[in-house]
Parts: C-alpha cells; structure tokens; sequence
C-alpha cells in the first residue's frame, strides 16, 4: 500500500531550521555580560557554566518546567538575585535581553528557498520545544499553526503536542508529516501520535540504527526533503 499524500507539514525549529547551539552561548554569554553591568552581584557570584547548573538542577527538583525552558530560565534567575541581594527589578530586563539574543538565529542556506517552495506544495506548521520567537525572526508568515510546549502545555514526544497540531491545522495524524532532528522528541514523538516523520540528519549520522529508530525518511539537507515531499505528492 503507498503512502497517502500529506497534506500538511509540521517542523521543528531549533537545529532543524537554523543551528541553535552557537546562538545559545553567544546570548548566554551577551546576558551575563547585561547582568555584569545591571545585577553585578549575580555576575560575580555565579558565572555563565554555574547559572547553567543552577537551571538543570532546578530542572529536576521541578520537571514540569521542561515545557517552558524560559520559565525556568526565569525562576531560577529569580533564585539567583534572591541570594545574590541583587535587586529584583532588573529580571524583566534581563529576561527581555536574552530573548533579543536567543532569536538572534541565522537559518541554513538552504532552508529560505525551500520553505517557499514547500509553502507552494501544502500546508506548514510548528511544533517546538523551545522559545523562538518566529514573528522576531521573520519567518512567522511561512506557518499557519504555531504550536510551543510553554502555551500548550504538554512538550514533545507527548502525543498530545503534536495531535493539538494536527486538530488545530484541521487535518488528520496520517495526513500530516513532521521533520526534525531529533530521534526521540521529534521521530519517535511524531510516529507515537501517528504522523509520519522526516529526520533531519545533516551530519550523516547513524545513530538511527544504534537507538533501533526508523524514521518514514532521512534527509540531510532542505532540498532533499523538498524532492522527497514532491515524490510524495504524486501519490
């Protein structure tokens, strides 16, 4: 039995549409250098490697919080200026620098000329995880669902994030497909809820086979997902 054509196509954002790790440490360390200068007493206390420990630490006293990895960027700021004696006016502000910094992302080459093409094809969504701010960074008008972990909720692989999505695009789990690069929170996250799922795998890699995953594609590159949607689309 072929596959059905899809009607929708759903992505993740965060290392799928543009690189986040270099993004992330040149905001992080963007905010410590704002803090150094408005909240002096957080910076010399806690360097940039301890407010990242104090995070996961309070990530595991209070795991609800991985849906929304500002809130606990922000509870654990919180904390910070607490036992620092730093005064707690400053949160808002720092919060509001590092959200500039965060968005701050620069999309792989290939990622822009697709995404016109695939908006041309059929319908695109988002699923994330994370907080980018899609209106900041330009790309909003590509998307007709938007769908984050910290509004609805519930975070990726919960089947429920990416059915929401589904219901709020109108289409059934069959009929949508969802790409990411990451195996557990995005292929196997996207297949429990009955999508099929595109890893996006730029590196080659095969850690697929050692996780037993087995993604509906791999492709390593935006114009291979975009030959790999129009095969679809003859079905």
């Amino acid at each position: 039995m072929s596959p059905r054509r899809p009607h929708a196509l759903l992505f993740d954002l965060d290392d799928t549409l543009w690189p986040i790790g270099p993004v992330i440490a040149a905001a992080e360390t963007s905010w410590h250098a704002w803090l150094a200068e408005h909240a002096p007493e957080v910076a010399q206390r806690y360097s940039i490697a301890e407010l990242r420990t104090r995070r996961m630490a309070l990530l595991e006293q209070r795991p609800e919080l991985v849906v929304d990895l500002y809130q606990l960027r922000r509870v654990a700021l919180e904390q910070a200026f607490a036992e620092a004696g730093a005064d707690a006016a400053h949160i808002d502000g720092a919060m509001q620098h590092f959200h500039l910094r965060r968005n701050a992302v620069t999309p792989y080459a290939d990622v822009l000329p697709a995404l016109a093409e695939l908006q041309a094809l059929l319908r695109l969504g988002v699923i994330t995880n994370g907080n980018a701010d899609l209106e900041v960074i330009g790309l909003h008008h590509h998307f007709e669902t938007v769908l984050a972990s910290a509004r609805f909720g519930r975070a990726k692989p919960d089947p429920a994030i990416f059915l929401a999505a589904c219901a709020a695009m109108g289409v059934a789990p069959q009929d949508a497909v969802y790409v990411g690069d990451d195996l557990r929170l995005d292929v196997q996250g996207a297949q429990g809820a009955g999508l099929r799922a595109v890893w996006m795998n730029r590196d080659g890699s095969t850690a697929h086979l050692e996780a037993g995953v087995a993604p509906d594609a791999i492709c390593g590159s935006f114009d291979a997902l975009l030959a790999w949607v129009r095969g679809q689309m003859q079905h």
